[in-house]
């Protein structure tokens, strides 16, 4: 039985995918591994914690629907105008899902205070009985005009001081924590409708003839594609490029194991002009972050990727 295909969600020519477990398909099986680009509000280090959704580099997905492992959806047409029942049932749901979170709250904050409540009174409990001994020690001192006898404690209370005291941190000083549902997809919206007519297309070329998607558009971005399926063949794992100084970081294994090896230049073709400038930056922006560059280009005519690696040596 073949495997559901796994849905883009394109919008305004990008593609992201929602589902959790999608995106752990992606990675484990495939070998494609996006950009998470999610955040929360208030999340510490959200800029190097990040959510769902994954977006995929333009090739990935190309390479995503040549394979038929994925579908591309219209978000926009997916998600026709709720009607008014709709919208109401809607509502209504997320209201009682908010009133049963808050519930649940309310409950965990009133067992913190009744603990509190608890702990405060055996406190009080204590003092008293400390009181009530130390009086009946000072009886005895008073009657007798002897020391308390042997076994009785007595109890000495400092004078009071002047300065206010620290108070002593109790169970309402700890955050009670507590989960909040946020839902992160919207497919499970009763007017979600991806099967709406133009809505979902199984092959690049719908998608191109709608308008939906237009990667590749051209030679080059056409050279990028089959240099990605020249790599991704090749065994390795890709990665955005940009802050290295090319196209494509190349992993030798998933990059959350393994550094990268190369940082990949695509060239639209064998013939392309290229600097002198351009092949010492690149030869010495590679060495110094401890990477090979790769100068890929794509052969139209003979239907097959070169490649051509650089780096920057010393001489004496």
């Amino acid at each position: 039985m073949a495997e559901p295909r796994i849905a883009l969600h394109v919008s305004n020519q990008k593609a992201y995918v929602w589902d959790v477990d999608s995106i752990a398909t992606l990675r484990s099986k495939h070998h494609i591994c996006g950009l998470l680009t999610g955040t929360l509000p208030h999340l510490s280090q959200q800029n190097v914690f990040l959510g769902v959704p994954l977006v995929l580099m333009p090739e990935e997905v190309v390479f995503l629907m040549e394979r038929e492992v994925a579908v591309i959806v219209d978000d926009p047409k997916a998600h026709p105008p709720p009607t008014k029942s709709e919208l109401t049932q809607w509502t209504n749901e997320r209201q009682s899902s908010i009133k049963a979170q808050l519930a649940q709250m309310e409950a965990k904050e009133n067992k913190g205070s009744s603990a509190k409540g608890m702990t405060e009174a055996a406190v009080r409990k204590r003092i008293e009985r400390e009181a009530r001994r130390a009086a009946k020690a000072k009886q005895t001192v008073d009657a007798t005009g002897e020391p308390a006898a042997e076994g009785i404690e007595v109890l000495l209370i400092p004078d009071p001081d002047p300065r206010p005291a620290t108070p002593t941190p109790s169970i309402s000083t700890t955050t009670i924590p507590y989960t909040v549902s946020v839902p992160t997809t919207s497919s499970s919206l009763p007017w979600y409708t991806p099967s709406t007519p133009h809505a979902s297309y199984t092959t690049l070329k719908s998608a191109q003839d709608s308008g939906v998607w237009r990667y590749p558009s051209d030679k080059y971005e056409r050279a990028r594609c089959e240099v990605f399926k020249y790599l991704w063949e090749k065994g390795y794992f890709m990665g955005i490029g940009i802050k290295f100084g090319g196209d494509y970081l190349v992993y030798p294994g998933d990059p959350l194991r393994y550094h990268s090896h190369f940082v990949a230049t695509v060239l639209e073709s064998p013939k392309s002009v290229l600097r002198p400038m351009e092949v010492v930056a690149h030869g010495r922006l590679g060495t110094a972050t401890k990477k090979a560059h790769l100068l890929c280009a794509w052969d139209e005519e003979k239907g097959e990727v070169e490649c051509l690696s650089i780096e920057w040596a010393g001489f004496g």
